[in-house]
């Protein structure tokens, strides 16, 4: 199938903008290569301290064998992760059967912003990626290692792996998902609670009851937010094994999977004769499919910061213009919650991304033409895993949907285009995710209620302020500020206000989670209020223009562009739970529209 002009035309221009910073990368990764197995350069201090803890000494000091090097975002505390304390040993075990040895790097942190939601911590939430990456890097720096497994779901923690993996472009590496939870608490029904206890309709004790059928087991939560988008990129962009993404931690499969990921990195190594840099992985190609496919599946609006942080580190300048064209030309093919009613496991059994890749590859969305750690292209990623006598096959995958209100084909798909917009006008530039908010909502005018914390916002409901047609204007919330926390709290809020038929919206220089759902919201709105941005201008009362339809986001407030900008008080973002730690990331933050990232 012809590639599609848009695609093609996106992707131009991305090789294009980023042909210098490209080059270079390049050059500097195929430099590290040059030297070949890492371990042969360290002196025989410097090994001894590498191997005195494993058992298998000779085989680090004295053999070839390829080493892999374990970089785990492992802790029990998030569900998610909690399945990769049992990783470690079955990837040293596969690696023993496939000829090598490996290691535990490091480990590196892995907060859950389902925790941290409307709290402090959350402050903390995106410059955990950069710290991810840091720690990462931490790990690789040992240069003992001729593969990297990557062990890593949620939030920030993939998007901070990328980076560290793309700053070790030199080294073949495979990422590893733990998978999600089975499925518990529909997803809409526990919304429904959330609503009604944010309306006061039911006590906490049913809140709680519903949040705990829910989440209730270890794997990823199985909505698609962040972290299952996240998922869908690794397998899109190959680095994932094909069809690995959604298996069900502590199964058969699963396990078998993660030791199949194991003998790849083995096999993609410099001492053989299928060397496979994850630098020459991420290229321009990849990205837009990784973009195509967050479109494709109704994916979290944090990708639109985490990806061009990601492409950054490997030479890639990626910007919002680029998710916006794409978006226009890829159609909605998967209804999955808060976009629908199913959740990811759903999404799965009903053919999953071999079923997205296929009928995305038909359309002509997709490059087939990329390297994957699969080996080939993406023709590998229609292709599902079978276990015979105990070890993964590919075979073909699923031609047609088993659900079509869960997954339908590019030619006949739940909506033309995949739902992200970019807003541009005298209020600067952001986003707004459509995909599950109502046609007759995607234009909304009303007067503004300007506010510098969620908190602010709450209140004003509690106390009844919200009774004619709103659009809640919440700065100060940027990177720069406080480290740009996700607003989810307001969800429940702003859902209560539309379902008694008012207009409303919300526009900010924060983030919505994942979970972005039917209240439009014009979010990264860049540059922040903390840099003197638009936003800082605006007053109550301003009459303000959300209109997703046209890419638009103004304010018609009488002599806007004259006024001075406010100043907010942000002393009471820089300490405490560990907030004075992380001042170096504030000020060191780019645009949302960059990644909002420092390290990169």
């Amino acid at each position: 199938m012809t590639l599609h002009a848009t695609i093609d035309r996106v992707t131009d221009r991305i090789r294009e903008r980023s042909q210098q910073t490209r080059s270079a990368y390049l050059t500097r990764i195929a430099r590290a290569a040059e030297d070949g197995p890492r371990r042969a350069h360290l002196s025989c201090g410097n090994q001894a301290h590498a191997y005195a803890g494993m058992d298998n000494k000779d085989d680090l000091a004295l053999s070839r064998k390829p080493n892999i090097g374990i970089v785990t975002a492992y802790n029990d505390m998030l569900s998610a992760h909690q399945p990769y304390e049992r990783f470690p040993d079955l990837i040293r075990a596969a690696a023993a059967r496939a000829g090598a040895t490996a290691q535990v790097a490091g480990g590196v942190p892995a907060m859950c912003d389902g925790v941290t939601q409307g709290r402090a911590g959350m402050e903390l939430s995106l410059f955990s990626r950069d710290v991810i990456a840091l720690a990462a890097g931490v790990a690789m720096s040992h240069d003992t290692f001729d593969a990297a497994l990557y062990l890593g779901v949620c939030d920030k923690i993939v998007p901070g792996l990328v980076i560290a993996a793309a700053t070790f472009g030199h080294v073949p590496s495979v990422f590893v998902p733990a998978g999600p939870m089975p499925s518990g608490l529909p997803n809409d029904e526990k919304s429904k609670v959330r609503q009604q206890f944010a309306a006061g309709e039911v006590g906490r004790d049913k809140l709680m009851e519903a949040e705990m059928a829910s989440y209730h087991s270890p794997g990823t939560c199985t909505f698609y937010g962040t972290a299952n988008s996240n998922q869908m990129l690794m397998e899109i962009m190959g680095l994932h094994l094909p069809g690995s993404s959604f298996v069900n931690p502590n199964t058969e499969m699963r396990d078998a999977l993660t030791g199949a990921a194991a003998e790849r990195a083995a096999a993609i190594t410099r001492l053989g004769n299928d060397y496979l840099p994850v630098g020459e992985i991420l290229d321009e190609r990849a990205f837009v499919n990784g973009i195509v496919g967050l479109m494709a599946t109704g994916g979290s609006t944090n990708l639109v910061l985490h990806l061009p942080a990601m492409a950054r580190a490997a030479g890639v300048l990626v910007d919002i213009e680029d998710f916006h064209d794409i978006s226009d030309a890829v159609p909605l093919m998967a209804r999955v919650y808060p976009n629908g009613l199913a959740d990811v496991n759903h999404f799965h059994a009903a053919g999953g991304l071999g079923y997205m890749v296929r009928h995305l590859l038909e359309a002509g969305l997709l490059h087939e033409d990329v390297r994957t750690v699969a080996g080939g292209g993406m023709n590998r990623y229609m292709t599902e895993p079978k276990l015979r006598d105990g070890r993964v096959t590919w075979e073909e995958g699923p031609r047609d949907s088993l659900n079509d209100k869960i997954l339908r084909p590019a030619s006949d798909p739940f909506a033309p285009i995949g739902g992200l917009k970019q807003l541009q006008g005298n209020l600067g530039r952001g986003v707004i995710k459509i995909s599950a908010v109502a046609p007759e909502r995607h234009i909304v005018e009303a007067p503004a209620r300007v506010f510098t914390d969620q908190e602010q916002v709450k209140a004003a409901f509690k106390a009844g302020e919200f009774t004619n047609d709103t659009i809640v204007v919440v700065r100060f919330q940027g990177p720069s500020a406080n480290g740009m926390p996700e607003l989810h709290s307001l969800t429940p809020i702003l859902a209560v206000l539309q379902d008694r038929g008012l207009k409303v919206a919300l526009v900010t220089d924060g983030r919505m989670s994942g979970a972005s759902g039917k209240v439009p919201a014009a979010i990264h709105i860049s540059p922040e209020a903390a840099k003197g941005g638009p936003l800082a201008r605006v007053r109550d009362g301003d009459l303000i223009r959300l209109d997703a339809v046209n890419g638009v986001i103004e304010c018609k407030g009488k002599d806007f562009d004259a006024r001075e900008a406010a100043v907010a008080d942000l002393s009471g973002n820089q300490y405490g739970m560990g907030r004075e730690m992380f001042a170096l990331f504030r000020a060191a933050a780019g645009d949302a529209t960059e990644g909002a990232c420092g390290i990169v």
